[in-house]
């Protein structure tokens, strides 16, 4: 298998530990230097035995001609390698959260509740996507809101209706995008991705002490922060009426020990 993404990549680790557990061979093909030390998420892909290549900045916009080759050279030596894009946002990687959304309906039919929202970062797009198309074949009447921890709200737009019509076509379903209800929260991206201003850390930081609940710095530490302004905001905020809200906790425990350095204490 071979994919790409951020030297702290969630969907890279989750990657590499799946190839380790069914014997695969990962080949990742990471945007940034080689450390002096890996930490985090990076320790955890040398732990499970992926092959890595760093790509600088400027090599990064061929990386998915790289991968190619990555296949082909592969392919030479009698193996077949499948490629992976970024957050395995794709047309395949839809049905991750599509059926994360049958879960969830089931949860919530358990409990005799069906929240106003259900919260999520979203930063290549398959999460919101499938978390949208889910909700919608279900007939479920909860908001998906994602916060946008990269791009911006007409990226995921365009995104989102992109991999839901190779979706359709790949797996002959009926479903009316017209019906999709696309809603991207900025604001909260702050200087960029995977830069966390003070404010992310002491949300992170709170919730910590407060339920035992650890956040990144990267996704959802700041689609927390954002749910919760938002909230405080009342009507006049992004989640208006909101009496029962869900938040998608998507991992990303790793990602703090590279950041460390950023908290506050005492």
């Amino acid at each position: 298998m071979i994919t790409c993404g951020g030297i702290q990549s969630n969907h890279c680790r989750a990657t590499a530990v799946l190839g380790a557990r069914l014997g695969l061979k990962v080949h990742l093909i990471l945007r940034g230097e080689k450390p002096d030390v890996p930490e985090g998420n990076l320790l955890m892909d040398y732990l499970c035995g992926a092959e890595i290549s760093y790509l600088s900045q400027a090599e990064w916009r061929g990386h998915e001609d790289y991968a190619r080759e990555l296949q082909v050279f592969y392919a030479s030596g009698g193996r077949k390698a499948f490629f992976i894009p970024v957050g395995a946002s794709d047309e395949v990687g839809l049905w991750g959260y599509i059926k994360a959304s049958e879960e969830l309906n089931q949860n919530f039919l358990d409990l005799k509740m069906e929240p106003e929202y259900i919260v999520t970062a979203t930063g290549s797009g398959g999460t919101q996507g499938g978390l949208i198309v889910g909700t919608e074949l279900l007939d479920m009447r909860s908001q998906v809101v994602a916060f946008n921890v990269s791009d911006d709200a007409a990226y995921f737009e365009k995104k989102i209706h992109e991999d839901v019509t190779l979706w359709k076509q790949r797996y002959n379903q009926e479903f009316d995008e017209d019906k999709m209800k696309i809603k991207t929260v900025e604001g909260y991206l702050g200087p960029g991705y995977g830069i966390a201003g003070p404010e992310i850390f002491d949300s992170i930081a709170e919730l910590a002490r407060s339920e035992g609940i650890f956040l990144d710095p990267v996704y959802t530490g700041k689609a927390f922060h954002g749910m919760v302004a938002e909230l405080q905001k009342g009507d006049a905020g992004a989640l208006s009426g909101a009496k029962n809200v869900v938040f998608i906790h998507t991992g990303g425990l790793f990602g703090v020990f590279p950041q460390q350095q950023n908290f506050r204490f005492g």
